[in-house]
This record gives structure tokens, C-alpha cells and sequence, in this order.
């Protein structure tokens, strides 16, 4: 079992920067494919970002590569997303995954088990 929560959403101007953090808990985090996800109003929910259990191998969607870093302190059990530049294309609620049965964060939601509840970005003047 994991309990994800995520923190560090907010207002922003746009060419800002956030950074999101992620704390687990359970006892299968470190061990675990990770990954964040956005949904905008009207959206389905889509991959932002993937990171392998040692954080050696990441993956980025298209929109957001060169802007957003993904990383992972295994010891404090926490994953990070760096946003910076962003724009207001990237408003909408960020979602943190757990995918305990992969060493690496899938592109597909359906992979992972569990969920945060989200925190909202805004970007906006």
C-alpha cells in the first residue's frame, strides 16, 4: 500500500516556476516507477512525466521537455517536478502515480495503482 500526497501548487505568472513535491508513504515507494499527470478542465488526464525506482531513467511529454525536471530522494520518500517557464497551457491539476509493479514511470495511467489527490497550478497574469 502507498499514500501519496502533493504539495507546492499555487498561482504563478506566466514564465514562472514551481516546483511540486510528492511525499509517500508505505513501504513499496522506493521500489516503484513513478510518474506525474495533469487534467485540465473538459481533459482527460494526461502524462507529464515518468522516473525509474533508482531515478536513473526519465521520460517527459513532448509539451513540457526542456521546462520541467522530474527527480526522486528514495531516502526521504518524496518525488519532485520542477516546472519553470511556465505557460498557461500547463493549468491544471497535477497528479503524482505509484506503479509498484514497475521500475519504471509508465506513459499510461492505467498502469499505476495509486493516486494523490492532486494540487492545482494556475498559470496565469
Amino acid at each position: 500500500q502507498v499514500q501519496l500526497v502533493e504539495s507546492g501548487g499555487g498561482l504563478v505568472q506566466p514564465g514562472g516556476s514551481l516546483r511540486l513535491s510528492c511525499a509517500a508513504s508505505g513501504r513499496t515507494f522506493s521500489g516503484s516507477g513513478m510518474g506525474w499527470f495533469r487534467q485540465a478542465p473538459g481533459e482527460e488526464r494526461g502524462f507529464v512525466a515518468g522516473i525509474s525506482w533508482t531515478g536513473g531513467t526519465t521520460d517527459y511529454a513532448d509539451s513540457v521537455k526542456g521546462r520541467f525536471t522530474i527527480s526522486r530522494d528514495n531516502a526521504k520518500n518524496t518525488m519532485y517536478l520542477q516546472m519553470n517557464s511556465l505557460n498557461p497551457e500547463d493549468t491544471a491539476v497535477y497528479y503524482c502515480a505509484a506503479a509498484p509493479a514497475k521500475r519504471y514511470g509508465p506513459t499510461d495511467p492505467v498502469e499505476y495503482d495509486y493516486w494523490g489527490q492532486g494540487t492545482q497550478v494556475t498559470v496565469s497574469s
